[in-house]
C-alpha cells in the first residue's frame, strides 16, 4: 500500500509555519518564550513548549467521538502537555453550521475546515503550518488546504473510496466474488434483496450528508485519472453526460439512481436513522453502504459482529482495472485571532494527534505520515490503484470552487444534488439523463463566466 503511494506521488510533506510573539526559547512557559517562526516540521512533541499554558477549543465534526475516544486522546496529549486544556464541541451539520460560524469569528481556536472555504480565503481565517516544500518530505494529502507554498490545513486521516458492506449478508446471496461493474453490483444488490431479508443498500438518505459521499467517487476511482478534478472536470465539455463505458461521474450516480429505481433500497429514504444503520450493517440487516474507508470501523464496533464488516473498491472499471480516490478528511484548522499561546497549544495538539495517537489506524484510514502502519481493512484494496487529484495549477486554485459555486450544482459542498437523484429515481422522473442535461447547462455557463 505504502509503496503504491508513493508511486502515486501521495507522499507529499507538510511543514508548519506557526507565527507566534516573544523570544527565541521553546521551551518557554507561552507568551513571552513563544518563538515567533514555530513550524509543524520543526516543533518537538515533548520536549517543546512544556511548560505552555493555554485554553484551546476545538470545534469537531465527530460528534460520535467527543465524549469518548476525543477524551481518551487529550488524557493521554496532556500526559506531555498538563498544562494545556482541550475542550471539544460537536457539530452535526458541521459544513453548514461551521460555515457560518468562521465569518463571525466566534467559534474556538481549532476546527476541521469546511471544504466551503476558498483556497484564496484561507489567510483569512487560518495560520499557515509552514511551508508545504518542508511539511511535504513527512506528510502527504496536503493539497486541499496548501495556497501559494503554505500549509493551511494537517489532514486529520486520509480516506480511500469504496463501499462498506456485511460480507456475510453477500455470501448468504450467493456473491462469492466483489463486485467490480455496476452491473455486477446492481446483480449484487438483486440476490441480496431475493435471497436475504437484508436490505442491499442503506442509503442514509435522510442524514443529507450522506448524499454527499457519493462525489467522492467521481474523480479517480470512475476515471482512474488523477487530473480529472482540476481538468476535465473544470475544462472539458459536458462532463455529466454518460460516456457510454460504465465510467466517469455518469456512472456514480447511475448506480444510486438504478439501485432505488429497482426497489434495491431501503423502503422509505426519508425515514432513514445514521446511527442505527451502524448497528443494522454489523447485525446483517444491511448489505452495504457507499461510505469512505473512515466509516469502517464506526460499523465494526456498532455491535458482535465486526469480522462481517469489510471494504471494496467502487464497483467501477476502467480499461481493465480498479482505481481508488484517496484524499484527505477535514483538515485541522488553526484560528489566526486566538492568542500567541493558544495557537501554540494548538499546534502542538495537531502535531500530537498526527504522530502519536495512531488515530488514523484505529479509525481504519490512510496514515498521513508516510511510512505509517496501514490498517488491515485497506489490505483488501491490493491491487487497486490509489489515486490522489492533482493540485490545479497555479492561478487556477479557485476555479473548480467558483465553477462549482456559480453553477449551483455544489459537488462535494451542497448534497442537495444527490438527493434529487433519489427523488427522481423513486418518482420515475425525471431520469438521470435529464437531471444532469441540467447539470451540464449550469456548468458550461459558469465555464463560460469563469473563462474555463
Amino acid at each position: 500500500m505504502k509503496k503504491r503511494l508513493l508511486a502515486l506521488g501521495l507522499c507529499a510533506m507538510m511543514v508548519f509555519s506557526f507565527a507566534a510573539c516573544g523570544s527565541s526559547d521553546k521551551k518557554g512557559s507561552g507568551g513571552g518564550d513563544a518563538k515567533p517562526e514555530t513550524t509543524f516540521d520543526t516543533v518537538k512533541i515533548g520536549e517543546d513548549f512544556t511548560d505552555l499554558k493555554a485554553d484551546v477549543k476545538w470545534v469537531s465534526h465527530r460528534t460520535d467521538l467527543v465524549d469518548n475516544v476525543y477524551k481518551d486522546y487529550i488524557s493521554e496529549f496532556n500526559k506531555l502537555y498538563p498544562n494545556i486544556k482541550i475542550s471539544v464541541e460537536g457539530i452535526t451539520d458541521y459544513a453548514e453550521s461551521m460555515t457560518t460560524r468562521l465569518t463571525t469569528g466566534d467559534w474556538g481556536d481549532l476546527c476541521m475546515i469546511p471544504t466551503t472555504v476558498p483556497k484564496t480565503e484561507l489567510t483569512n481565517y487560518f495560520s499557515s503550518f509552514g511551508p508545504k516544500a518542508e511539511i511535504e518530505k513527512n506528510y502527504i494529502m496536503l493539497e486541499n488546504f496548501s495556497y501559494k507554498g503554505e500549509v493551511y490545513g494537517i489532514p486529520s486521516v486520509g480516506n480511500a473510496q469504496g463501499v462498506v458492506y456485511n460480507k456475510k449478508v453477500f455470501e448468504q446471496a450467493g456473491v462469492t466474488d466483489v463486485p467490480k461493474t455496476p452491473e455486477e453490483y446492481l446483480a449484487a444488490l438483486k440476490a441480496i434483496k431475493d435471497k436475504t431479508d437484508a436490505i442491499p443498500l442503506y442509503t442514509n438518505f435522510a442524514a443529507n450528508w450522506t448524499m454527499g459521499a457519493w462525489d467522492a467517487y467521481i474523480g479517480g476511482s470512475s476515471t482512474g485519472d488523477a487530473d480529472f478534478m482540476n481538468g476535465e472536470l473544470v475544462h472539458g465539455s459536458n462532463p455529466f453526460t454518460d460516456n457510454g463505458k460504465n465510467t466517469g461521474p455518469y456512472a456514480v450516480y447511475n448506480v444510486l439512481y438504478q439501485a432505488v429505481a429497482q426497489d434495491l433500497t431501503e423502503d422509505d429514504p426519508t425515514t432513514t436513522d445514521w446511527e442505527n444503520s451502524k448497528i443494522m450493517i454489523n447485525n446483517g440487516e444491511i448489505g452495504s453502504m457507499v461510505l469512505g474507508s473512515w466509516s469502517v470501523v464506526q460499523m465494526q464496533d456498532a455491535g458482535p459482529n465486526a469480522d462481517d464488516i469489510a471494504y471494496m473498491p467502487f464497483p467501477i472499471t476502467v480499461d481493465g482495472k480498479q482505481y481508488a480516490s484517496a484524499g484527505p478528511d477535514y483538515d485541522f484548522g488553526i484560528n489566526k485571532n486566538s492568542s500567541a499561546d493558544d495557537q501554540t497549544a494548538a499546534l502542538l495538539f495537531v502535531k500530537w494527534f498526527t504522530d502519536e495517537s495512531n488515530f488514523a489506524f484505529d479509525q481504519g484510514g490512510v496514515p498521513i505520515t508516510i511510512d505509517a502502519e496501514y490498517p488491515e481493512v485497506l489490505k483488501a484494496f491490493d491491487g487497486v490503484e490509489l489515486v490522489i487529484d492533482t493540485p490545479a495549477p497555479e492561478g487556477e486554485e479557485d476555479l473548480f470552487s467558483n465553477i462549482n459555486t456559480e453553477s449551483e450544482v455544489g459537488l462535494n459542498s451542497d448534497n442537495y444534488h444527490v438527493s434529487i437523484i433519489v427523488e427522481a429515481a423513486i418518482a420515475g422522473t425525471p431520469t438521470l439523463d435529464e437531471i444532469v442535461t441540467e447539470w451540464n447547462e449550469k456548468w458550461s455557463l459558469a465555464q463560460e463566466s469563469q473563462g474555463a
